[in-house]
Formats: C-alpha cells, sequence, structure tokens
C-alpha cells in the first residue's frame, strides 16, 4: 500500500518509523491533504517555517493534537478567528505556552526568558555534570542497562527540578512519581503511568510553593519563580506561573529523554563513531544536532487555518488543519543532502528546526543540547563496547506527535 494511503496518526508502523511516509510526501511535494482527517501535511522545510511565521492566518490553539480537538462552531456572524481570539477557554489545552499565539504568547513567553537567565543556566549545567555520574554509578557495575528508564528519563527530570528549584530533598519524591510511587493527587492514582504521576502532582506542588514563596520570600531560585513579573510589571496569576512550570516538565523531561535515547541506540549500531567521539567530544555537538535532525522528538505541530490563503500553490480554506513537518522537513532534499542517512559530521546540521522556528522556537532548546552533551560525553567515558542487547525489544512511543523510543536495553563494558 502506499504509505500516503494509511493513517499517519494512527498505524502502529508508521508511528514506529514514519521514514516511509516522510519519502512519500517528499516525492509528492512540500504539501500534500491527508484522505483520514483532512489535515494538510507540510512536508517542505521553506513550507514549514512559512506556516510557523504567518500568526495571522495560522492559530498554534490546536497545536499538539489537531483534528483530534474538538472546536466550538462559529455562532451567526462569527468567523473561526473570532472563536479563537474570543472563546479559546472553550477550546481544550489553549492555556498552554504552546498554544497561545501572539501577543499572549509573547507576554508569556517573557516570563520564561526571565527564569532562564545565563547565571541560572550555568549552576544548573554544573549540577548536571555531577548528576550525569551519580546516575551511571547506579548501573555502571551491571554490564547492561535499559537506558531509558534507569538514565535518561530521570536525568531530564530531575535536571528540570533543579533548574527550577525544587529542594534537592525532594528530587527522589520526583522520580518516585516518574517510577509510578505515590501520588499527592485525590483521586484513583494508582491507575497513572509514572509519567502521567509527576504531571499531576506538578500542579498541586508548584501551586503550594509558589504561594508560600509570595507569602513569604526566600533567597532560592523557587521565590524567582514565584514573583517573576510580565514585562510590564503585573504580576502574573499563580496558575500562570504553575503553567510555566508544568510546561517545562511536560515538554523538556519527554523531548530531551528521547533525544538522549536516539543518540545512544545510534552509538551502539555504530561503535566506531562511539570511539571517534571518545577521542573528539568537541565533535559531539554537532552529533547531538545530527540527532536532533534524524530523529526529531516532535513529529511536528497543528496549525488551525485562520483565513482562506494558499502556500506552495495550494488553497488552504478557512477552518481546515495544518501539520507542521518537523520531522519530514528535517529531511528536505532542497537543504539536505541524503537526508535520510544519518552523518555525524553533516556541515548543516544545526539547520534542522527540531525545536521549531520563530515564536514558538522551544525555549530550552540550549538546556536540552547541554543535557544531551553533558550525557554522551559521561556515559562514552564509561562505558565501552555499547551494544543493543536485545533488538526486538526496542519499542517507540504510541504517538503521533512524539518520535522518540520507550525502551532502550543496552548491555556494554565498564572503561577502567
Amino acid at each position: 500500500m502506499n504509505p500516503l494511503e494509511r493513517d499517519l496518526f494512527t498505524d502502529p508502523d508508521l508511528i514506529r518509523d514514519p521514514t516511509p511516509y516522510y519519502a512519500a510526501l517528499r516525492a509528492h511535494g512540500p504539501i500534500k491533504q491527508e484522505p483520514h482527517h483532512g489535515v494538510f501535511m507540510v512536508s517542505g522545510l521553506e513550507e514549514v517555517l512559512a506556516v510557523y511565521a504567518d500568526h495571522a492566518s495560522f492559530s498554534a490553539v490546536i497545536a499538539p493534537l489537531g483534528p483530534f480537538i474538538e472546536l466550538p462552531k462559529p455562532a451567526e456572524g462569527e468567523t473561526i478567528a473570532d472563536v479563537v481570539e474570543n472563546r479559546s477557554d472553550e477550546i481544550p489545552l489553549s492555556g498552554q505556552l504552546f498554544t497561545l499565539d501572539p501577543p499572549k504568547h509573547t507576554r508569556h513567553r517573557a516570563l520564561v526568558a526571565k527564569l532562564l537567565t545565563p547565571n541560572r543556566l550555568k549552576q544548573n549545567e554544573e549540577f548536571m555534570w555531577a548528576l550525569a555520574d551519580r546516575m551511571i554509578d547506579e548501573f555502571v557495575d551491571r554490564g547492561e542497562v535499559e537506558l531509558c528508564r534507569a538514565y535518561a528519563e530521570p536525568f531530564a527530570l530531575l535536571v528540570i527540578a533543579d533548574l527550577l528549584g525544587v529542594p534537592s530533598e525532594h528530587h527522589e519524591r520526583f522520580r518516585g512519581w516518574l517510577q509510578g510511587e505515590g501520588a499527592l493527587v485525590a483521586g484513583d492514582a494508582g491507575a497513572m503511568g509514572g509519567g502521567e504521576k509527576v504531571f499531576a502532582n506538578l500542579h498541586p506542588y508548584f501551586t503550594r510553593y509558589v504561594e508560600e514563596r509570595r507569602a513569604e520570600p526566600t533567597n532560592d531560585v523557587l521565590t524567582q519563580l514565584a514573583t517573576v513579573r510580565f514585562p510590564d510589571g503585573e504580576l502574573p496569576e499563580v496558575a500562570d506561573v504553575v503553567r510555566i512550570a508544568a510546561t517545562f516538565f511536560a515538554a523538556g523531561q519527554e523531548t530531551t529523554a528521547r533525544l538522549i535515547a536516539t543518540g545512544m541506540r545510534i552509538l551502539a549500531e555504530q561503535p566506531d563513531l562511539a570511539d571517534e567521539l571518545r577521542g573528539d567530544p568537541e565533535a559531539i555537538p554537532n552529533f547531538v544536532d545530527e540527532c536532533l535532525r534524524l530523529e526529531s522528538p516532535i513529529k511536528g505541530a497543528f496549525r488551525l487555518v485562520l483565513r482562506d490563503t494558499q502556500l506552495a500553490g495550494v488553497d488552504l480554506p478557512m477552518g481546515s488543519i495544518v501539520m507542521a513537518m518537523n520531522g519530514a522537513a528535517n529531511r528536505d532534499p532542497r537543504l539536505f543532502d541524503d537526508g535520510d542517512r544519518f552523518d555525524a559530521k553533516r556541515r548543516n546540521a544545526r539547520r534542522h528546526i527540531a525545536f521549531g522556528h520563530g515564536e514558538h522556537f522551544c525555549p530550552g532548546a540550549s538546556l536540552a543540547r547541554a543535557e544531551s552533551r553533558i550525557s554522551f560525553e559521561r556515559l562514552l567515558a564509561r562505558l565501552d563496547n555499547v551494544l543493543l542487547r536485545d533488538v526486538a525489544a526496542l519499542s517507540y512511543a504510541p504517538s503521533f506527535i512524539i518520535r522518540g523510543l520507550e525502551s532502550l536495553p543496552l548491555c556494554f563494558r565498564t572503561r577502567s
């Protein structure tokens, strides 16, 4: 069957490996409407950048779920743009940073910029070096490890916890949530998975701390988080600050963990490359960017068409949905030669759009790069002859948005 006749959003084989779908899209052209949900799939890099840049024509309000979000119907005399502007509270997830449009998005993103100061990032990087070795210590003598649960996921979680000022004595509590332990929330917490428990607990956890620090400020990072202000000096609602913190955890932990796992899978498959990077750690940043290009942790994002428009000669009617396909665009042959091939020395690897573009460019991009660089440097320094323990056990996230491994069983020798 032609890959374009299959449903990218539900087909388990395409969720495991979307490469055939990407290739079929490229052969067709930069935009094609898929037959199952009517989504216009935008796979050309130039065209994806145009979608991300045109906020008057394309709204991020449906970014994570696209056709699976039920939009309110416009009333008589209303346009879809009016609905997004005036009735966004009726749209699921519309209050999150990644679903906001300018100028509201610009205003809330400014809160993030005030938290990610160069000094804070430097302090956080110092924490990463120690954390990486501490976590490797837990499994280095065993000769085998399932890297996602033992390293990538908790490492990414605890890095963000430290960045946002979670006291070190609470770090094991966060890690316990990731492993499915305990809960602060009411309801049937026992039915939740580890990731769900983390994010269910984040809101009450940070709400309490923001309220406490506003009542009694102290000289710590949580107080900075609690007292951060909009550019005009207005103090945000507690819920706004908590959403920023939760977004950091949801977006940063998930994607960075996938990136680390992707890189280690490639290194296990290419032992000569692992040896090259051990001998030349300065080459690791380019390796990271090539991992991001070839296996973008975010496959893409949806946009709602606010007005009749045209892109690359294709008419996009008002109310239709497009998917800006970062993963496909990062293999666009107009920019990347032999784009389906991994090349750790690719000279333009950094021109990928794995972190998005424009207003919605990921504010944690530098953080993710640092986490990955440090992880690969320490893992390569301490583990030798890293191999896939069971290729059949590799499993990928069952998601049409997230691209990445959920399980990576490795065996290795300890480097002396």
